[in-house]
């Protein structure tokens, strides 16, 4: 999230995570946060209005608990801006069950692993899904992004301007899912084609 409270990012699916790395290595990127699994529940208002209006209430837990709001998003060049509030919390059980108790319900439960580099001003995470994995560069301007994926190698062109449960309600219509949590234990065994998210490679 930039310093104004804009979350400014791009994401990228790719099929190999190690050559990202490798090349940020050589770039000399700083790693911020080693890999971690994340684990997250987004939560809605019954009849899902939040996600009808393209928000987002959010409460994750990686190394810390978090819990975030995001506002609809804008598509600018491939970029995807949109104002997010977020801030740490003691406990993921109260905060679930404080939620819960003003009346918002789980939409769904998603798990990934993210490790995150920085450099040159931007955040670059590679992240694990389990249907596949993916590039997110934040940074506080699109050409600050834009930059930072041509020197990963990623076709800008390929750029995802969705979000990793949109990708995931649609992979859950296209291959008939019963499942509703988007865990690696439910997707264990199963291949996913990029033809499956609707999306295409960017390495």
């Amino acid at each position: 999230m930039s310093d104004s409270g804009q979350e400014i990012e791009a994401k990228f699916y790719v099929l190999d995570l190690n050559r990202i790395k490798t090349q940020l290595e050589k770039l000399d990127a700083q790693v911020i946060q080693e890999r971690v699994l994340e684990t997250n529940i987004r939560f809605d208002v019954p009849g899902a209005t939040l996600r009808a209006e393209g928000r987002v209430l959010r409460l994750r837990r990686d190394t810390k608990v978090r819990l975030t709001y995001k506002s609809a998003s804008n598509n600018e060049q491939g970029v995807l801006s949109r104002e997010e509030i977020e801030f740490v919390v003691e406990d993921f059980e109260k905060a679930k069950r404080f939620l819960e108790a003003l009346g918002y319900q789980k939409l769904v439960y998603y798990e990934k692993y993210r490790t995150t580099y920085a450099l040159h001003e931007t955040l670059i995470m590679l992240d694990e899904l389990p249907y596949g994995n993916f590039v997110e560069i934040e940074g506080e301007t699109v050409e600050s992004i834009r930059t930072m994926a041509h020197q990963l190698n990623l076709n800008w062109e390929a750029a995802v301007a969705t979000s990793y449960n949109a990708l995931f309600e649609r992979v859950h219509k296209v291959l008939g899912l019963s499942f509703q949590d988007l865990s690696f234990a439910n997707f264990e065994a199963m291949k996913v084609e990029a033809s499956d998210l609707g999306v295409h490679t960017a390495d």
